[in-house]
């Protein structure tokens, strides 16, 4: 894979990591720049801003596209600048937070559990709700939140000037969607708004590869196959009905369980 920029529209970069298949994006302007999310350790986001400081020197705005720990672990070190989130990522952070760390320090590896437990926790300090648009050094980049998905705070950052959206985890290449912290039922139309009002012909998923736009629209077909599969099975019963799920067995019922907590919450 390599870990290398690749640049995917004008000064628009992408970074696949090996650690967890993630993809950083970094947008340059003139004499600033945009780092979207920052890895899942203080020592991983060291290595990204060695990285990022092969590109360009300028001071950064930084952005989490979600509240999910391999996406905003290494905010620390990219203070005293600006993080910017959706205002559930922030209050989720506050709340869950150090929780989020002990669970992953417990899962890594032994010889990454101290990488983990030295981590600060830093929730976003600008927050919006809808929209919000940055100047990165003379370039307007859009965060958009086009509602619940992968989490209940994914944002999407549109550069509209090198036809390049960063779907963050709303969009997953080389392996199926993550439905553990989801809301499967609106997945699929939230994906929907983010094709129609964001006609760009380049995708960047949290993790995997750069797709297109047939991607994103075929994967939107399989999250909506989802949502009215979870929808009979929690009138039908599961077993007749989970293979018929576009994933495997055990993301399916990952799904369907999400989806029944929404329709539980519909019910009461």
């Amino acid at each position: 894979m390599g870990e290398e920029w690749h640049e995917v529209g004008d000064r628009v970069y992408v970074r696949r990591h090996e650690s967890y298949d993630l993809n950083v994006g970094l947008v340059v302007g003139e004499g600033h720049c945009l780092v979207l999310d920052t890895r899942m350790s203080h020592r991983e986001a060291a290595d990204l801003i060695e990285a990022i400081r092969r590109i360009t020197g300028s001071p950064w705005t930084v952005v989490n596209s979600h509240s999910h720990f391999d996406h905003y672990f290494g905010n620390a070190l990219f203070r005293p600048a600006e993080i910017w989130g959706h205002v559930r990522c922030a209050e989720e952070i506050e709340r869950d937070g150090l929780e989020q760390r002990a669970k992953v320090a417990g899962f890594v590896p032994e010889d990454r559990r101290a990488e983990v437990e030295e981590v600060e926790i830093v929730p976003p300090d600008h927050t919006f709700t809808d929209s919000a648009t940055l100047d990165i050094g003379g370039r307007v980049v859009h965060l958009r939140h086009f509602g619940l998905g992968h989490s209940s705070n994914d944002i999407v950052v549109h550069v509209p000037d090198a036809g390049v959206v960063f779907a963050g985890d709303l969009v997953e290449e080389g392996a199926p969607p993550a439905f553990s912290d989801s809301y499967p039922l609106d997945w699929p139309a939230t994906t929907a708004a983010m094709l129609v009002e964001l006609p760009e012909p380049v995708i960047v998923p949290g993790h995997g590869a750069v797709v297109g736009r047939d991607f994103v629209a075929g994967q939107q077909a399989e999250l909506a196959a989802v949502a009215e599969l979870a929808r009979r099975a929690h009138v039908e019963g599961v077993r007749n009905l989970v293979k018929l799920f576009p994933y495997p067995e055990e993301v399916a019922r990952e799904a369907i369980e999400r989806a029944f907590l929404q329709l539980d919450d519909l019910s009461r």
